[in-house]
């Protein structure tokens, strides 16, 4: 009787001690390496701008940065849809998470299947031609277009990204033909645009800055609402004469819809931290962003605007 007295006691007392350690299995994350899934090839602005936060995110595990780009985002935004949702594995997200599903159909994810984590940066882009382009304006240019016979060419990052988007509502407000080159990314696309392989393109900062400092590339515009720091010169899309070509690059974290409450609000800290540190901040700022913080609430209604704007436009270039 004594022994089964005490095994009762054993096996009442590893009960009453279990949702103790379930709880401390929740507490315990992170308790592995965190993958951010960037939808953009290395080197480009995302990519770039992603290691620049995440090199401040202080979390007691690695927290590993992967590429996948390929199908307008879509590659990596299914392979994060499909991944545990855990919060050990995220995505990037940046406006084509809004506008390829107005874009294109049949995509093998959809946006329910992900929960906003946090913003963390805004990024200029430039409008960008050959440094041997005539055009030393954006009207000098659009006239350069209707003048054009074939239609000139422009590059094309992915029909879902701010840049090629920008290009589209230039078009529609301009009425100019332009065709587009299709590219997996900016890196590569500033290569064929300075050797004159087509006309025109809309690149993001990190990627243009440095080509146009070194006269290979001229800007036109900055489509961003303000000037850059990093280019004062250089007018705002806006101030160029056309402000409906006025688009906004923002870049954040994206988890899957599941990702348990807890490891949200540990990752949406953990970037809030980061992005108070003034080396954190001089990174993004090199790598032609700035710190932009926005916390899951208020990434939440940020996106549902941003949305609302996207339809109207594409409402706009589908007429």
């Amino acid at each position: 009787m004594k022994m089964k007295r005490r095994s009762l006691i054993l096996t009442g007392a590893a009960i009453a001690a279990w949702p103790f350690k379930a709880l401390q299995a929740q507490e315990a994350f992170p308790a592995k390496p965190i993958r951010i899934i960037v939808p953009y090839p290395a080197g480009g602005v995302v990519d770039v701008q992603t290691r620049a936060m995440a090199q401040g995110m202080e979390f007691g595990q690695p927290v590993v940065i992967e590429a996948r780009p390929g199908a307008n985002a879509n590659i990596a935004a299914e392979a994060v849809a499909r991944a545990n949702a855990d919060g050990y594995t995220l995505l990037v997200s940046a406006p084509f998470l809004l506008n390829n599903p107005l874009l294109e159909q049949n995509l093998r994810w959809a946006p329910k299947d992900f929960i906003p984590v946090a913003r963390f940066s805004l990024s200029p882009s430039y409008l960008c031609v050959p440094a041997s382009s005539p055009a030393r304006s954006v009207r000098e240019f659009i006239e350069m277009a209707r003048k054009a016979s074939p239609a000139l060419q422009y590059g094309d990052g992915g029909s879902g990204t701010t840049q090629t988007m920008a290009t589209e509502i230039l078009k529609q407000v301009t009425g100019i033909k332009l065709d587009p080159i299709p590219y997996k990314g900016a890196p590569p696309m500033a290569v064929d645009l300075i050797t004159n392989t087509f006309a025109v393109g809309v690149l993001p900062s990190s990627v243009a800055f440095p080509h146009i400092k070194s006269g290979k590339l001229r800007a036109l515009a900055n489509t961003s609402a303000n000037r850059s720091p990093q280019l004062p010169e250089v007018p705002t899309i806006a101030e160029a004469g056309f402000p409906e070509v006025t688009v906004l690059s923002w870049y954040g974290l994206h988890a899957p819809t599941g990702t348990p409450p807890e490891a949200v609000r540990k990752l949406e800290a953990a970037v809030q931290a980061a992005l108070q540190k003034n080396d954190t901040k001089e990174r993004l700022t090199t790598a032609g962003g700035e710190a932009a913080f926005l916390s899951t609430a208020d990434f939440s209604q940020f996106m549902r605007n941003d949305l609302q704007m996207w339809e109207r436009i594409n409402r706009m270039l589908k007429k």
